[in-house]
Formats: structure tokens, sequence, C-alpha cells
């Protein structure tokens, strides 16, 4: 099973925004943070910038965020980023000759839906602010 970390990365690239304001911006210089591919952050960025979330410049390393990160909830960069925003999928290919196989899909599409709606409920009710906050307590720590 392969993992999309496209949202760890979005929260991590806003992160790293809102700490290093007055740093070095580049998309370099944040592919190196998360150790990814500076055209991947720019792809990234291109995402949270067309909802407003970033404001960028071509040809300068100036990306800002648009509002104070109490302002922008988990459920705001997830919906930014272009991604399937399914958080967990039915298998679509059952044996429908099996009474499990025909009904398993419709069964679990209700309680899917369920889990989901909770989890989106949870992303709204946790700020950008609220990450920052314990990335700075815990480097506090080390």
């Amino acid at each position: 099973m392969k993992y999309s970390y496209k949202f760890s990365d979005a929260i991590h690239l806003l992160s790293y925004l809102a700490i290093f304001k007055n740093g070095d911006l580049s998309s370099k210089a944040i592919a190196a943070s998360i150790e990814s591919n500076p055209s991947i952050i720019r792809q990234l960025m291109s995402d949270l910038r067309n909802v407003g979330l970033i404001e960028t410049r071509q040809g300068k390393a100036s990306a800002k965020l648009t509002r104070k990160p109490s302002d922008i909830t988990l459920f705001d960069i997830y919906m930014a980023i272009d991604m399937d925003h399914e958080l967990i999928h039915v298998d679509p290919k059952t044996n429908l000759k099996c009474p499990v196989g025909r009904n398993i899909q419709a069964s679990l599409n209700g309680f899917y839906e369920q889990i989901q709606n909770s989890a989106f409920n949870q992303m709204k009710a946790i700020t950008l602010q609220d990450i920052i906050s314990d990335i700075l307590e815990k480097e506090k720590l080390r």
C-alpha cells in the first residue's frame, strides 16, 4: 500500500513559513527541512496559494501565510492540497455471488462516512498554531 505524505508535508511547509518567516523561505530550504524535492515543494506551494493560504512572488523566495496560524485549520490545509480527499476506501471489487461480497460495500460506505465526518470535525478543531506551538515546545525540551 502506498501512502501519500502531501498532507503532512503541507502542514510542515506552512509551519516552516511561520516559524522561519524572516529566514530562507526558498523551496530548496523548505525541501531540505522536509527531505523532499524542491519541485514537489513548489507544487504544494501552488496548491496552497491557489486557495489563498499563502502568498508567493515569482522569482523571489518570500512566501508567507495570508492568515494567522490560529485562523488556519488542518481541515483547510487538507482540502487545499490536490489529492483524493477520501480518508478510507471500500474495495470496489467483491464477489457479488457471495452475500458478504454483495453487501459489504453498502454497509461499509455508511460507516466510513461517519468515520470521515468525525475525522474532518477533529481537523476543523486543530489549527496550524496548535501544531506550531507543539513543535516549539518540543524543541525547547531538547
